[in-house]
């Protein structure tokens, strides 16, 4: 597909090179001083050119960083010709409206219809690499913990990367349906699609702004600063397009907003309910218990997020059901700052019979919890986990209901299990 862009690109200015004119400038600034403020709106159909190219980025969590550098410097220079290549062809042919496909009509009347297969393909791929990239920003999320649990299939043994979500993949399915039939041509989305586009680059180039910011990276600050700017040109430019179907994107935005806001919310909401208990109580109480009671042969393993509160149903567990085993062992999982990276280590014991276990995973690291487990010599014989029936009123009874319909956080290390034993604990919300 990149071989044909480039060769109709160069068909197109071959007929028509006046169009290399182009790159002065000073036709651009020439048009914005002659139309003034319609000359800043044409900014919101300009920006349509660039559009797609977030669909390379997009793979970028799977791929790395270097393949798609590496992509990108062919691209630019591709579509740069491309585009040159169309804009000839309109300045021949002013009432073009198909402009690339009648380029690559007027190019070859029998190489039509592979180029139109072709491309379709290429839609097709591109739409692929969508798909995978919202996976990983989804994963990205439920690992830092602002959006609710989602069942995940591995499908590779090599990329670690590779992963299917499939409610993600049946919510894009449903709002897809729904713009074909809302929109019905690709000329109608340019509204929406442009908001949406440069609403993300503004959004990424904050978020930008702020790292750099953080780092203390100032070189890379200024040119981030620079970058948004210009963004925030085109994001502007567009506003006027809401009215005429942009409040769609802005709709759409707005279902994964109000999920990241009432989960969050209602995560500490909850943990404000829920009876910890403190750390020196506890170990008191089982210190006393431990020596008393009789123990279960070999390890378990019980979830923590911290260790200066201990979880009611670990509490639930040892005391009022009296399960206690010879070695018990706290684990807890840290998602870091730093995208790669997996670290596990003990740390010091909180008292005779119980140990504690800490893994340091990077945000976009998919590990085998077991595997780490066995690797530092941890051979479990069971794995306690805390579950949550939840007693809501008023607003809080959805993120109830979100919470009862999305798997618990232990099914997303894959764990054994025959292993696991799930504690429910009944709290008032």
């Amino acid at each position: 597909m990149v071989f044909c862009l480039f060769v109709l690109g160069l068909y197109g200015i071959f007929k028509n090179p006046e169009v290399l004119k182009a790159v002065n400038p000073y036709y651009a600034i020439n048009f914005l001083l002659k139309n003034g403020w319609k000359g800043y709106l044409i900014f919101g159909e300009v920006i349509l050119c660039a559009t797609g190219a977030e669909a390379m980025y997009a793979d970028m969590g799977h791929l790395g960083a270097k393949p798609i550098r590496q992509a990108w410097a062919i691209l630019f220079f591709v579509l740069s010709i491309n585009y040159f290549g169309q804009g000839a062809f309109i300045l021949a042919h002013p009432d073009v409206k198909n402009i690339l496909f009648e380029l690559s009509l007027n190019f070859s009347t029998y190489l039509y219809v592979p180029f139109l297969i072709l491309s379709i393909s290429a839609t097709v791929i591109a739409s692929q690499a969508m798909i995978s990239g919202m996976f990983s920003v989804v994963y990205q999320a439920i690992t830092t913990r602002i959006m609710p649990m989602l069942k995940i299939d591995y499908t590779s043994k090599e990329l670690k990367s590779q992963i299917y979500i499939g409610s993600v993949n049946w919510f894009l399915l449903i709002a897809v349906l729904f713009i074909i039939l809302e929109f019905k041509s690709s000329s109608n989305l340019a509204s929406a699609y442009g908001l949406a586009v440069t609403g993300d680059m503004c959004i990424t180039g904050i978020i930008l702004i702020s790292i750099f910011f953080l780092r203390r990276n100032y070189i890379a600050l200024i040119s981030a600063l620079t970058v948004t700017a210009v963004d925030f040109i085109y994001f502007s430019s567009c506003l006027h397009k809401i009215p005429q179907g942009g409040y769609y994107s802005i709709l759409l935005a707005l279902f994964p907003l109000l999920t990241i806001l009432l989960f969050t919310n209602g995560q500490k909401r909850l943990y404000s309910t829920m009876k910890f208990m403190d750390r020196e109580d506890f170990i008191l109480k089982f210190e006393r218990v431990y020596k008393t009671n009789p123990k279960i042969p070999g390890t378990a393993i019980f979830f923590v997020r911290d260790t200066t509160k201990i979880s009611p149903y670990i509490v639930e567990t040892m005391f009022y059901h009296g399960i206690i085993y010879e070695d018990n062992l706290f684990l807890s999982i840290i998602i870091r700052t730093d995208p790669f990276g997996v670290v596990g280590y003990f740390k010091e014991e909180i008292c005779y019979g119980i140990r504690v276990f800490e893994i340091e995973i990077g945000y976009m690291e998919v590990v085998s919890i077991e595997e780490i487990l066995r690797e530092n010599g941890i051979e479990e014989r069971v794995i306690f986990y805390g579950l949550e029936d939840i007693v809501a009123r008023g607003h809080w009874k959805l993120f109830a209901f979100i919470k009862r319909i999305t798997p618990a956080f232990i099914s997303f290390f894959r764990l054994p299990s025959r292993k696991l034993h799930g504690v429910l604990t009944r709290i008032e919300m």
